[in-house]
């Protein structure tokens, strides 16, 4: 399976959408306006009769913005996504043993909890780290988006545990002038200008019980999330699929022919769809490589020669030359990007 791209519509109206267009209506928006462009009706949403694919939900977002027009409006409505009223999907994030298996379960059920930018864990000795891939092909709604996920999880995690965890937080992009916002919504922990928008968080509170769990309906909401799953294209994007394809062989040679022949498809195919995600296979590999770089430097403490040898390239010298165009830093002034 390729996966489900982003004209697919699977997303239920009245789930993430809903979070987005309750937040414009009571801030007395109006729900033609926001709805503009959509090609869904509002009458369709409350009835639970509409689906949008993660194209028609970015447009909801784009009009959201610009009819919102205020710096706290992706924080809000982060608010609101998790642990969020999704079925099924929702009680297993209500049901999980500690935070860390609601964690898990969040990046599992991705495309039913978080259907535009796909959550990714890491472990390393001290810490837990919580990172986005942009899953649907968000161009200029990605930073809005970032911000929605950081206070999504961060909410869930106060509501989950009944406390304020000591969460460090990175964004991938620089500091904004509403960073009051920041400071409100997410505290003072925050870093920009990141290699990843990454949330990390002490071991140490990943796997403490958490109160009023109910192990069988969780069970039984996690089957059902899984045949949904099981329906939807095994619940990963076209990107997602080619992000874990890439991230799988990234220490083997690797070009367009081939990844194109693993997804059974032409290398024109492969360019198409991409190009209807707003990017291409140099810049997807690109992606994956310096994901791979910054795990193998950071976390595995391997040389300059080592990730130039992991990753298959010739030369240490052009291995820096490419390293320093995905990140804009040479390997030895990288900070530490989960520290």
């Amino acid at each position: 399976m390729s996966g489900y791209e982003r004209d697919q519509r699977f997303i239920v109206g009245h789930f993430q959408p809903a979070a987005l267009i309750d937040l414009a209506l009571s801030r007395g928006i109006d729900s033609h306006r926001l709805l503009r462009g959509c090609e869904v009706f509002y009458e369709d949403i409350s009835q639970g009769r509409a689906k949008f694919s993660q194209e028609q939900f970015l447009t909801l977002i784009d009009n959201a913005r610009r009819l919102l027009d205020a710096d706290d409006s992706a924080f809000l409505f982060g608010q609101r996504l998790l642990p969020g009223h999704y079925g099924e999907a929702s009680q297993t994030l209500l049901h999980a043993r500690d935070l860390y298996q609601a964690l898990e379960n969040l990046c599992e059920f991705h495309s039913l909890l978080s259907p535009l930018l796909t959550p990714r864990l890491l472990l390393e000795e001290h810490y837990l780290h919580l990172y986005w891939q942009d899953g649907c092909g968000a161009g200029n709604q990605g930073q809005f988006l970032g911000e929605a996920c950081l206070s999504a999880v961060l909410a869930m995690s106060r509501r989950l545990t009944g406390e304020h965890l000591p969460w460090r937080i990175q964004c991938a992009w620089s500091e904004p002038r509403h960073i009051e916002q920041y400071w409100v919504y997410l505290g003072e922990e925050v870093r920009f200008d990141a290699q990843l928008t990454l949330l990390s968080l002490p071991r140490e509170y990943l796997h403490r019980p958490l109160p009023d769990v109910a192990t069988t309906p969780g069970l039984v909401a996690r089957q059902a999330c899984l045949e949904q799953l099981a329906a939807l294209e095994g619940g990963a994007s076209f990107l997602d699929r080619l992000y874990d394809h890439l991230h799988s062989h990234i220490h083997e040679p690797i070009n367009l022919d081939r990844v194109a022949a693993a997804f059974g498809m032409s290398p024109t195919t492969l360019k198409r769809k991409l190009h209807k995600h707003g990017t291409h296979f140099q810049q997807q590999l690109d992606l994956v490589r310096r994901h791979v770089a910054l795990y193998l430097y950071q976390m595995k403490g391997y040389t300059n020669e080592e990730v130039c040898n992991y990753l298959r390239f010739s030369d240490t010298t052009n291995f820096r030359r490419s390293f320093k165009r995905w990140t804009g830093l040479t390997p030895s002034g990288l900070a530490r990007w989960f520290g």
